[in-house]
C-alpha cells in the first residue's frame, strides 16, 4: 500500500490495497506471455474475418510503437484492448484510421487493402469511422449542426440531412435537442451525439476511444447500451480502448492484452475477465 498522501496510480476498480501502480502493471504485464500467433488471432473470430491486420509496425515520424501487430474481427464482432499505459492501444485505433506513420504490414478492410489510404478515404471508401474521446463537438454548434458535419463527406449535402433525420427518428434524446448548442447538452447527451454524428456516413467499422472517460454511470450503461445495439441490430464491427477494463471486457466479444507495442494475450471477453492475471493487474483484483 502507498504512503499516506503519496499519488496511486492504476486500472479497474479496486482500492488502494489492490490497484498496483502503473510501473509495477507494466512490468509485471510484460511476463504474461510471449506473444499471440496469427492462427490463434484468426480462431477467435466467428468465422469470415471482416477487418484484418497482419504483422503491424507503426509509430509518429520515426518513433515505432506497435511492432509486429496482428489483429482480426468478424463482421458485428466487438474487441475491447486493455493494458498498461504507453502499450499502443490507441495507437491500433489511430494505425486502422490512418493518423500513424505505417512501417511495414498490412489492414485489410473486407477484401480492400487500406494500409496506404487517407483517413478520408478510410471513411468514404472502406466504411471506417472514429469516435474520439470526450469534447470532440462543435460546442457553438446545434444538434442538428454537428450530426450534418459528419457527412462532409458525402456527394450531396440532401444525403446528411435523410441521414440525420434517421438519427433522430432512433433517438429521440437527439431529436429533442436538434435546435439546442451542443455546447449545453450533458456528458451522456454529447456522447450520444458524437456516436450519431459518426453514423452519418453509415460505417462498418467504429473504432471508439474511451467511450465512457468522463461520464456518470448511469451515462455509461446508456452508452453501452447504444453500442450493444449498434453491434447486434446493425452489425457494426466495435474496435474499443476502455479505461474501464472490467466494463470493457464485459460488452466486448473479444480481447487483447497490449504490452508495449505487442499483443501479449489475446482472448474472448468473458474470458479474459476470469483470467486472474488480467484481473490482479488491469480489473483491481
Amino acid at each position: 500500500m502507498a504512503d499516506e498522501g503519496s499519488e496511486v496510480r492504476g486500472y479497474g476498480e479496486g482500492n488502494t490495497d489492490t490497484v498496483l501502480s502503473v510501473d509495477a502493471i507494466a512490468q509485471e504485464a510484460e511476463a504474461l506471455g510471449d506473444g499471440v500467433s496469427p492462427k490463434s488471432i484468426r480462431a477467435l473470430t466467428d468465422g469470415e474475418v471482416f477487418l484484418e491486420i497482419s504483422d503491424l509496425t507503426a509509430g509518429y515520424g520515426r518513433m515505432e510503437i506497435l511492432h509486429g501487430i496482428d489483429l482480426a474481427v468478424s463482421k458485428g464482432q466487438s474487441l475491447c484492448l486493455v493494458g498498461p499505459n504507453g502499450a499502443g492501444k490507441s495507437t491500433i485505433l489511430h494505425s486502422i484510421f490512418g493518423f500513424t506513420q505505417i512501417f511495414g504490414g498490412t489492414i485489410f478492410v473486407g477484401d480492400k487493402n487500406v494500409t496506404r489510404l487517407s483517413p478520408s478515404e478510410r471513411l468514404a471508401e472502406a466504411g471506417i469511422a472514429y469516435i474520439l474521446q470526450d469534447n470532440s463537438v462543435f460546442p457553438d454548434m446545434t444538434v442538428e449542426e454537428n450530426l450534418l458535419m459528419g457527412g462532409y463527406l458525402l456527394p450531396q449535402q440532401s444525403q446528411a440531412h435523410e441521414a440525420a433525420e434517421k438519427i433522430f427518428s432512433r433517438y429521440e434524446r437527439l431529436a429533442k435537442r436538434r435546435s439546442d448548442r451542443a455546447g449545453v447538452l450533458s456528458g451522456g447527451e454529447r456522447r450520444l451525439l458524437e456516436i450519431s454524428r459518426a453514423l452519418i456516413m453509415n460505417p462498418d467499422v467504429l473504432l471508439v476511444d474511451e467511450p465512457s472517460i468522463g461520464l456518470e454511470p448511469r451515462y455509461i450503461d446508456m452508452v453501452f447500451e447504444i453500442l450493444n445495439d449498434l453491434k447486434r441490430q446493425d452489425g457494426k464491427t466495435i474496435i474499443m480502448v476502455e479505461q474501464n477494463a472490467r466494463k470493457g471486457l464485459a460488452f466486448a466479444d473479444l480481447g487483447y492484452v497490449l504490452v508495449s507495442g505487442r499483443v501479449a494475450m489475446a482472448d474472448r471477453g468473458e474470458a479474459l475477465l476470469e483470467n486472474p492475471d488480467v484481473g490482479r493487474l488491469f480489473l483491481g483484483g
